[in-house]
């Protein structure tokens, strides 16, 4: 159903400027510490993959670097994995899913592809629980040449200094009550649109890229997540949060086209999780165990693809 929710900051029928952002920022809050909850598990993954820095957030560079791991030994024989996580700050499970992905499983892996994984895009946006960054951008719309969001632009130059071919990436997302309580509220006030609110799905879904949606390899991760968590139905028009479902659990998006972190690269097999963490039949580790599921449901999905070569 279509509603214009009355937002707090700016006029309604008019854009935001800079007063109007900059009043937003002011009411940002930090509620959590990216340095104990995930600098510090990163730090410890040191031993066993390469820790980079790709960069820092201009608001606090100290208290925000931008950190990737990946393999020990890049291989351009080999083909590329990436994973990023939290793009969007305040979807937890993406960026503590690639964590434990890097911490439990990837190990197994590194023989067969080279790893990247850049598990906090956003940081300050995990440390505050937002969508958007520091100058109210969304970063998952901003992976373009000229990015205004130095998140995006970061992890961009990150991957072209590795002179590698991205052939596989999980970017690793949540769809949560919060969508429709303050983001998309916050996003019509903000553009002077009307947006529709999402009936939220209560489970687990994939968006796959339109362009080269890979349905066979977007089916393998439905079924290795759905044995951690449960797959979200269709509605009653055939949908999830307003498109159609292709396939059961997954839906298709133009992700070059409208700026996704998934649809920056060239990458032949592309998919972005959608965790559903208010769902009451679920809990912070079940959300977790579900994107470590989709990374390596993908990833066993193309090795026996090859073995049958």
């Amino acid at each position: 159903m279509t509603q214009q929710q009355v937002y707090p900051i700016g006029v309604p029928g008019q854009k935001w400027g800079e007063q109007e952002k900059a009043l937003w920022f002011e009411r940002q809050q930090v509620k959590r510490s990216y340095q104990q909850e995930v600098v510090s598990k990163i730090n410890a993954l040191s031993d066993k993959f390469v820790l980079k820095q790709y960069g820092a957030l201009s608001i606090d560079p100290a208290r925000y670097p931008l950190l990737a791991l990946h393999s020990k030994q890049l291989d351009p024989k080999k083909p590329t994995v990436l994973i990023t996580g939290g793009v969007h700050g305040y979807e937890t499970s993406g960026v503590q899913g690639a964590l434990l992905f890097m911490q439990t499983q990837a190990q197994a892996y590194v023989n067969d592809f080279n790893i990247i994984a850049c598990p906090c895009v956003s940081p300050w946006g995990y440390e505050t629980i937002n969508r958007w960054n520091p100058k109210a951008i969304d970063p998952n719309r901003s992976f373009y040449s000229d990015s205004p969001a130095e998140e995006a632009a970061a992890v961009m130059e990150l991957i072209h200094s590795l002179a590698l071919t991205i052939d596989v990436h999980f970017d690793l997302h949540e769809t949560t009550d919060s969508d429709n309580s303050e983001f998309r509220p916050a996003l019509a006030a903000r553009d002077a649109t009307v947006h529709d609110n999402w009936n939220i799905p209560d489970g687990f879904y994939l968006v796959a890229n339109s362009v080269k949606p890979q349905d066979d390899f977007q089916t393998a991760i439905i079924k290795s997540v759905e044995q951690v968590t449960h797959i979200a139905p269709a509605d009653e028009q055939g949908r999830l949060i307003g498109e159609p479902v292709v396939q059961p659990g997954v839906i298709n998006y133009a992700a070059r086209q409208l700026g996704l972190c998934m649809g920056f690269s060239d990458a032949e097999y592309v998919t972005t999780t959608e965790v559903y963490p208010d769902s009451p039949k679920v809990d912070d580790e079940n959300c977790n165990l579900a994107q470590v599921a989709v990374i390596t449901g993908g990833l066993d999905y193309l090795l026996a693809q090859r073995n049958k070569l």
